[in-house]
């Protein structure tokens, strides 16, 4: 019941102010330090920056995901199986929009632009994907709620 490791990544185009992109995944990590920009062109030339956020603390990246809120973990639970790949990564899309104006919800990638996030759960020998990832989500649930 816990995580290896969790990540944020948004795209920005260069027109855009990519520091209150980072501001909020710091928000969201709870950690200025683990937000990273890269300035870099797309296929066309254009400038855009990647906004990165990372962790591979353990409780830090529960607590990350536990702002998600318990409305949003509630739906990760129950699109646990359609969200967990085969190397026990959980993949979640956060709106992009709703995230730079302080709200956290879940998008799908048709939606416009999104935030991609991807968290490995920890999985030993003998248990089940599956079981571990629904337990992470529950302990993330339970501390969503400690902390309101």
């Amino acid at each position: 019941m816990s995580l290896h490791h969790i990540t944020w990544r948004a795209t920005a185009s260069g027109l855009a102010d990519e520091t209150v992109v980072a501001d909020a995944l710091a928000w969201l990590m709870d950690d200025e330090e683990a937000v990273e920009i890269e300035r870099t062109t797309s296929y066309h030339g254009s400038e855009i920056h990647i906004v990165e956020a990372k962790t591979t603390r353990k409780r830090p990246a529960l607590r990350c995901l536990a702002r998600l809120g318990r409305k949003n973990l509630q739906i990760l639970l129950n699109e646990v199986e359609a969200r967990l790949d085969e190397s026990h990564t959980l993949h979640i899309r956060l709106d992009f929009n709703a995230l730079i104006n302080g709200e956290v919800c879940l998008a799908s990638s048709d939606e416009g632009p999104t935030i991609k996030g991807h968290t490995k759960v920890q999985v030993f020998p003998g248990q089940e994907g599956l079981s571990e990832a629904q337990s992470t989500i529950e302990a993330a649930m339970a501390l969503a709620d400690a902390e309101q």
